[in-house]
């Protein structure tokens, strides 16, 4: 069956449910009961991902949709994406135990701001690897998405003593995904794959990897992680996570990245609203005026972004 025509309204609409499912998502994971640690939590709501997204990629399977098991590959190749598929797995484990371990200890309205540092990364990857220079207007605003982010991590002080670790382990959740993007783009431009494969794939190694970190880090092993698996607020962020991976993946298929990625760029805010009548979280002016900067640089970057691949494209026609 060929994949239904483009839509840029439908892209919208799922960028925008995109936008709600993540901006709920750090208020869900600080709800959780106080003695289910980090680790446990992740691997829990890992667990249901997996029972989430099984259903959806069988019923796929079922109705003729072979995506990747539509393709002849050579041994090369077939081991090329096994390793890939593992180490990428692992990477985004890891990231899932820091997202949750950083939103419990920065506080959820500073670690959602900072997992906006995804950017940066993205940035540091392509000047590095892909030698990808940087107009004048870019490296501005890189700088001032740096300054706000380290405003942020340092309470609002600018003070290198007041800086929070814990705001550190959250930028680890950016760095790992932009690493393992970086990985696995050329893989699944080059590949029938489909959301629903995508994320089957994606949850279920990272939730190998967890249960491997489980047994060998926790004194009580993996059975921590299969009492929290009973836990409400573990099916429920589960849910939540799968949706917002799945909605994203379809997303992206009707609009470009930079404008889905331009319309979630606002779900820090939600999370601020959300987290003082859930959490009881205070919200202080430094965070609101970090947010607001770091939309802002978000925003200038894709559009700059947006303007030299069209003075690229009109030189090469040219």
């Amino acid at each position: 069956m060929p994949p239904a025509s483009p839509s840029i309204g439908k892209g919208i609409v799922l960028s925008i449910i995109s936008l709600t499912l993540l901006g709920f998502m750090p208020v869900i994971s600080n709800l959780r009961p106080a003695d289910v640690g980090a680790l446990s939590f992740a691997f829990a709501l890992s667990i249901w991902q997996v029972i989430f997204s099984a259903p959806v990629f069988w019923i796929e399977l079922r109705r003729g949709t072979k995506g990747i098991f539509g393709v002849e590959l050579s041994s090369r190749e077939r081991w090329r994406m096994i390793l890939v598929a593992l180490f990428t797995g692992a990477l985004f484990g890891l990231s899932t135990f820091l997202y949750v371990l950083g939103v419990e200890k920065a506080g959820a309205a500073n670690a959602a701001i900072g997992i906006q540092a995804y950017p940066l990364f993205a940035i540091l990857w392509e000047s590095l690897f892909l030698k990808r220079r940087k107009n004048r207007l870019e490296l501005v605003l890189t700088a001032m998405l740096i300054g706000s982010l380290y405003y942020l991590g340092t309470g609002g002080t600018f003070r290198m003593s007041g800086i929070s670790p814990w705001f550190l382990v959250s930028l680890g959740v950016p760095l790992l995904w932009s690493i393992a993007h970086v990985i696995i783009k050329e893989e699944l431009s080059n590949t029938p794959i489909t959301p629903a494969q995508v994320t089957f794939f994606r949850v279920a190694i990272s939730t190998l990897f967890l249960a491997l970190v489980l047994i060998v880090a926790v004194p009580s092993g993996i059975g921590s992680g299969i009492s929290a698996i009973f836990q409400a607020m573990s099916a429920l962020m589960g849910l939540v996570y799968f949706l917002e991976l799945i909605v994203w993946f379809y997303a992206v298929r009707h609009i470009d990245v930079s404008l889905a990625s331009s319309i979630t760029t606002p779900w820090p805010a939600l999370t601020m609203v959300l987290a003082v009548p859930l959490l009881g979280d205070a919200i202080e002016p430094y965070q609101i005026l970090a947010l607001i900067v770091v939309v802002a640089c978000i925003y200038g970057l894709t559009l700059a972004s947006l303007r030299k691949g069209r003075k690229i494209s009109s030189e090469s026609e040219a």
